[in-house]
């Protein structure tokens, strides 16, 4: 029988994404969106938010629950936006906004100084207090401007790395299978697929 693992989000775009990469590994896994309080995130790295989401989410459950802390880092802003990436232009959380503040403030960087990763630390944390974090880097660059409206948030413009040069696309314009497979919630679930082993 399916067993449920609440994610700690009321982002829909995470919950789909999240329930297409677990699938992938734990089929017999049901990954159920949440619908408790929101805590506050107060933390100032990936890890400490994503341990504050998952435990509120497994407390208010009594599910084991994941949560995603995500950001994009770049090189030359040292590290920033990072974890104020959703709140970049202001507490209005407007990807649309954070995006064309970024490209404004890299609008004279050209390459090979525009090197960017996507980075997400997933949680998990059961109810017995268990609790694992794992990290997740896509290394890659931020276009000049936006291209593509697939994915959310800062996918419009970041460049992944490994791309042949003639063919190179944004996140933007990658399928959802596509991005899935190869991203930084990926990469993090893949090194957090044997913890779930006891589930």
């Amino acid at each position: 029988m399916p067993r449920p693992i609440v994610l700690a989000t009321h982002n829909a775009h995470k919950v789909a994404e999240f329930q297409a990469i677990v699938a992938r590994v734990r089929p017999d896994l049901v990954v159920t969106g949440y619908d408790g309080p929101e805590p506050v995130e107060d933390g100032v790295t990936f890890a400490a938010n994503a341990l504050i989401k998952a435990r509120t989410a497994a407390a208010h459950t009594g599910l084991p629950a994941l949560a995603d802390d995500s950001g994009i880092r770049v090189d030359v802003l040292g590290g920033a936006p990072g974890v104020f990436s959703a709140y970049w232009a202001g507490h209005r959380k407007d990807d649309a906004a954070n995006r064309a503040l970024l490209l404004d403030q890299l609008s004279d960087i050209r390459d090979p100084n525009r090197a960017a990763q996507f980075v997400s630390v997933i949680a998990l944390v059961q109810p017995s207090g268990r609790e694992h974090t794992v990290e997740g880097i896509w290394p890659g660059r931020l276009a000049t401007a936006e291209r593509g409206t697939g994915g959310f948030g800062y996918d419009p413009i970041f460049v992944p790395d490994g791309q042949p040069a003639a063919t190179e696309r944004t996140v933007g314009e990658w399928d959802a299978r596509e991005k899935n497979a190869h991203s930084h919630r990926a990469r993090a679930f893949e090194r957090l697929a044997p913890l779930l082993s006891a589930l």
